[in-house]
């Protein structure tokens, strides 16, 4: 039944859909764009995301999730609807359908990521633990009994595991992600240069001149803005080393949360680890000099994954195959709800 079965990363940022045997067969931002005088869904995805800071004050272009979790239900009803009739066209048979959620997920949440996914038409519904999900995207085989340690750094949310036969053995969630790092570049413009800068040209900066650590590593880019002083336009030249004050106290917060998980962890899981190494996935897993910084503060090999974007969602995918043989994080949500 794999080609009725879809796995759905439900991203802050973005939302990614896969099919086993197929891979990624969506990828769009999770914004919506509402005409709230007559509260009407404009547009989804790109779309929606080209209107960013462009609508006038009527059309409100916004994330339905935050933090990994939903914060407006109808938003994102209407988003995950949206894209899974973009992607399963069948009218006859409803899909499987997996999502993944973070790890610290409470059940309130869970159950309004159930609702909404039964809405879009799957047929059954089930959760799976980011960390899980990404460790199965990028090719570990969890069912055996060694330790991995996966770091899912999402766009809400950084999920850290230690993963062994099946299950999580020790697990955290943070709320320092992709995100976080954009609004501390965007507040640190403000402070150093006197100039407000848009969310998209901070997660710009971010990609191509951040790095957590002084290294090799050294880029530079022009953006443009508003200046706080004239309140005119401004341009300016924003350095990878102008960005170290605002990057490097949250790469510490997440080798922190890493380093608390391994703490906890059981001497011979940690062995393994110590011989395999970390995994990072996630869009923050791109993050210039994170797999170095990590590495040495945890004192273990860091590696990031060969697609740590799209890990989660094949992952999430895959699950529904293996579903049966893993012993935590992997759940069949439909019946809480009724929907059988």
């Amino acid at each position: 039944m794999a080609q009725y079965d879809i796995g759905i990363d439900l991203g802050t940022t973005t939302i990614i859909i896969a099919m086993e045997g197929k891979g990624v067969i969506l990828n769009q931002p999770s914004v919506v764009a509402v005409d709230t005088r007559k509260d009407q869904v404009l547009a989804v995805g790109d779309d929606a995301l080209a209107m960013v800071g462009r609508t006038p004050n009527y059309i409100l272009a916004t994330r339905p999730l935050k933090d990994g979790v939903i914060s407006n239900h109808t938003l994102t009803k209407e988003l995950i609807c949206r894209f899974v009739n973009k992607v399963y066209d069948s009218k006859l048979i409803k899909p499987r359908v997996a999502v993944c959620v973070p790890a610290a997920i409470t059940g309130i949440e869970s159950d309004a990521v159930v609702e909404a996914v039964v809405a879009a038409g799957a047929r059954q519904v089930f959760l799976i633990d980011e960390p899980i999900a990404a460790a199965l995207g990028c090719g570990i085989d969890i069912l055996k009994p060694e330790g991995h340690m996966v770091v899912d750094i999402g766009g809400g949310t950084t999920d850290i595991a230690v993963i062994s036969l099946g299950g999580k053995v020790k697990s955290t969630s943070v709320k320092i992600a992709g995100n976080t790092f954009d609004d501390e570049i965007q507040k640190y413009a403000r402070i150093k240069f006197n100039v407000a800068i848009g969310l998209r040209t901070a997660e710009e900066l971010k990609k191509q001149v951040a790095c957590c650590r002084p290294c090799d590593f050294t880029a530079e880019l022009e953006v443009k803005g508003r200046s706080l002083l004239t309140g005119l336009p401004q341009r300016l030249t924003v350095t990878t080393e102008d960005l170290y004050e605002a990057i490097m106290p949250l790469a510490e917060q997440i080798a922190v949360a890493a380093h608390q998980v391994l703490e906890r962890t059981p001497p011979e899981l940690a062995g393994d680890i110590y011989s395999a190494g970390v995994v990072l996935t996630g869009g923050g897993a791109m993050l210039k000099g994170l797999d170095e910084y990590l590495a040495q503060q945890l004192k273990v090999k860091v590696r990031v994954a060969d697609d740590p974007i799209n890990c989660v969602a094949l992952g999430t995918a895959r699950c529904l195959e293996i579903g049966d043989q893993l012993e935590s994080g992997f759940v069949d949500a439909t019946p809480r709800l009724g929907h059988r």
